[in-house]
């Protein structure tokens, strides 16, 4: 059973991470966390000339023909090296679900766009009650002389400060099955009515709330069909989740570097620290962690990538990846001891990065039910 990266997956996440340590040092990554919008325009425009933000989508559309499992290999890492800026929302949210279900003008119109970096999208789905059911869309598109208007209030709306266009999920339709009557616009984020405030989160990345307020959308912006945009929704959300624990598991193992080579290289009582039987178990329930969540991690991705039915498999890998990146950052901690409690130290930009990633897309008692109601329970 070979569980490798192919060679081309390989030269893809070494250029990446020479990339990623040669343009974007953690001096800039603070940096942009204390900025407003979040990202270098400098650094996305080298990171499109990669050609990363087309890596998964067709040649006509300005692409490169790759997969999710290679994009799975790039993001984790992205999360190596805590990039920050609009990729996960662009390329992930906002690309994918246009390549899935998004019209041939669609896909003409906006992917190349992607691929080149001149535009940045983002997906508002959760509102106040943050939830990632169907029944919790309240936001509503009404129909009005060939257009729709739209109203209502997203929160947590990745990277809208910067976004061209905004990927709003509404409901058009009152049903008794709240996933029947929804649907996916396609929204200038520049539209009058849209309106934008930056949240303050733990991990500092930018969130947004976003206020539709009579908001016009053409009705060609509609991505599929009108009523029937949850299943979009779900497939977006399986593949954003995969994602997100790719992004986890190249966390973790720069969390897992940093503390075994201070371990070796930190002398205490006339001997490096690494030697105390304490610092090796929580080096190797560490790696432990990193092995099993990277495993299961890929093993989602290839299934994706495949087509396979993944359900089951995303949750589980969710669930663990979820929570093992929380313990490595943690252990890191105390294997560092004081100073890694301060803000020089780049252990708590892993940390933070670790919470937030814990509850996006669903926690673990939410992965668990799935898992749950995927066994008939």
């Amino acid at each position: 059973m070979d569980l490798g990266l192919s060679e081309e997956q390989e030269m893809l996440k070494a250029s990446a991470r020479d990339f990623l340590q040669k343009e974007c040092p953690k001096r800039l990554v603070r940096q942009l966390d204390e900025s407003d919008e979040g990202y270098s325009s400098e650094l996305w425009q080298k990171m499109a000339k990669q050609g990363w933000m087309g890596l998964v989508f067709p040649e006509k559309y300005g692409g490169s023909d790759g997969n999710f499992l290679d994009l799975t290999v790039l993001l984790e890492e992205m999360g190596y090296n805590i990039l920050p800026g609009p990729f996960f929302s662009t390329v992930v949210l906002g690309g994918l679900t246009i390549l899935a279900a998004g019209s041939e003008e669609q896909k003409t119109e906006f992917l190349p766009k992607v691929a080149s970096g001149e535009t940045i999208l983002s997906l508002a789905l959760t509102e106040p009650t943050a939830s990632y059911e169907a029944a919790s869309v309240k936001t509503k598109a009404i129909a009005r002389n060939g257009e729709y208007v739209i109203n209502g209030t997203k929160l947590f709306v990745l990277n809208a400060n910067v976004a061209d266009y905004i990927l709003c999920v509404a409901r058009t339709k009152e049903t008794k099955n709240p996933e029947d009557g929804i649907t996916i616009f396609l929204a200038d984020a520049k539209s009058p009515g849209v309106k934008c405030n930056l949240l303050k989160t733990l991990a500092r990345d930018k969130q947004c709330e976003v206020i539709f307020d009579n908001v016009t959308v053409p009705k060609k912006n509609i991505i599929g069909k009108p009523d029937e945009g949850w299943p979009i929704v779900k497939d977006v959300l399986q593949k954003a989740t995969v994602a997100k624990c790719a992004e986890m598991v190249g966390g973790a193992q720069a969390a897992l570097d940093m503390a075994v080579n201070y371990a070796k290289e930190r002398v205490q009582f006339g001997r490096p620290i690494g030697s105390f039987q304490a610092i090796q178990h929580h080096c190797a329930n560490m790696v432990t962690d990193v092995s099993g969540s990277r495993f299961i991690t890929y093993k989602a991705a290839w299934k994706v990538s495949e087509g396979l039915p993944a359900t089951t498999d995303v949750a589980i890998a969710k669930t663990w990846t979820g929570e093992a990146y929380g313990r490595v950052t943690l252990l890191a901690h105390q294997i560092f001891g004081a100073i890694g409690f301060t803000m020089d130290h780049d252990i708590h930009l892993y940390y933070r990065q670790a919470k937030a990633a814990e509850i996006i897309f669903g926690d673990a008692d939410f992965q668990r039910a799935i898992v749950a109601r995927e066994l008939g329970l």
